[in-house]
């Protein structure tokens, strides 16, 4: 068997599998290596659901993105006849008055409804009266705001990279899973791919490994940091039918005086799944893969209950039915990373997702196959260059 390939993709999560599907789709020889085993628990791509919205807070920049990942998700359900991206709508909450936590970026509010306003996405503005009518989980002040959007969704990210990697497969991809990459050195053929089970050459090489980037380029660490994140659901079994689509949307909140907000999906697994709820921590000391703690304490369950849980959704109840803990690779500007690296033509880094990435990430994949066919994307990607990091 050859170990020569067209493009070479380490890391099959969210962005990886997208990008191996798309370039199988164009024909091209693809080999996509992961050090585990795709989707699984101890990266960033899990955790039941994902939020996906279609104004984005964090830049309108974003939004064409989010459309597109739209459309390709709609092509993968009827490819393989699965559920993959579901409508609730989604509700952003955010006050006017007084500081509110930051949503990876200041203003996200404001975008967001700047963002739907440029791209003709539909949505109601509603004061705190509304909310409370249309939305009476809600424990809104008097002083808060809402945008609500028809079209946000969730999606179910490990059912997605599972899909993923299967039309990869079925398409003619090569698929090596639980193999470590040692290393990769360019040259003036291409790319050579050293792992633990043997060298491989392409002309391109994608390296979208999440939060072990800084192992395979330690040269980066200084803008790229890893941070424990933990996702909850807390039981709302007494009051299943409000904590439901249609009556409850997916919602991200910014809490006025705090410094992490809050965001979450209904239940969406029956009366006893409980609804999901979590917060962004930036504020701790950065991980790795191999030292972050993978447990959830006690402590941390009671202090989400009583500081967000309780202040937020008083119908829910204190017993917390499970957790999870996730890495997000985060850049300093909460923005991704998609860019070939320094004086390279055949590398593409695709990293970070910095906390709001899986919803782009179809869209993304799609335009890193057009990076290594074309040697450029039809969307625009310039906000997201390597070198405004450094500068």
């Amino acid at each position: 068997m050859s170990n020569s390939f067209d493009t070479i993709v380490v890391g099959l999560g969210a962005m990886g599998s997208a990008t191996l599907y798309q370039l199988a789709q164009r024909g091209i020889k693809a080999l996509g290596i992961d050090l585990l085993a795709p989707p699984h628990t101890l990266g960033s791509s899990h955790g039941d659901t994902r939020i996906t919205r279609q104004a984005i807070g964090e830049g309108d920049h974003y939004t064409p993105l989010s459309l597109r990942s739209y459309e390709i998700f709609r092509e993968m359900e009827r490819l393989t006849e699965t559920s993959l991206l579901e409508v609730t709508g989604g509700l952003m909450i955010s006050s006017l008055s007084e500081p509110v936590s930051v949503v990876h970026v200041p203003q996200f509010f404001q975008n967001t409804v700047a963002a739907a306003q440029k791209f003709g996405i539909k949505h109601d503005i509603l004061n705190a009266k509304e909310i409370r009518l249309r939305f009476p989980q809600f424990n809104v002040d008097d002083d808060e705001m809402g945008y609500f959007e028809y079209d946000a969704a969730y999606l179910r990210p490990e059912e997605i990279i599972r899909v993923q990697l299967k039309l990869a497969g079925e398409l003619g991809a090569t698929i090596h899973t639980n193999e470590t990459v040692i290393g990769f050195e360019e040259n003036a053929k291409g790319v050579e791919v050293y792992t633990n089970q043997g060298t491989y050459t392409a002309e391109h090489l994608v390296l979208s490994v999440g939060p072990w980037l800084t192992e395979l380029l330690p040269q980066l660490q200084p803008v790229f940091k890893v941070y424990r994140q933990v996702l909850y659901w807390f039981d709302i079994a007494d009051s299943f039918e409000q904590f439901a689509p249609p009556k409850f949307p997916l919602f991200i909140w910014q809490l006025k005086g705090a410094e992490a907000g809050v965001y979450g999906l209904p239940a969406l697994d029956g009366p006893h799944g409980g609804f999901k709820i979590g917060s962004s921590n930036y504020l701790t000391e950065p991980v790795t893969p191999d030292s972050v703690e993978r447990s959830v304490s006690a402590e941390e369950t009671v202090e989400m209950f009583n500081s967000k849980v309780v202040r937020c959704f008083p119908l829910a109840n204190k017993q917390c039915l499970k957790s999870a803990v996730c890495l997000y690779t985060v850049t300093p500007d909460s923005a991704f990373v998609i860019d070939w690296l320094p004086d390279s033509q055949r590398i593409v880094l695709c990293s970070s997702c910095s906390g709001h990435g899986f919803k782009h990430a179809a869209a993304i994949g799609e335009s890193i196959a057009e990076m290594t066919t074309k040697g450029h994307s039809r969307l625009d990607l310039s906000a997201f260059k390597l070198g405004r990091l450094a500068e």
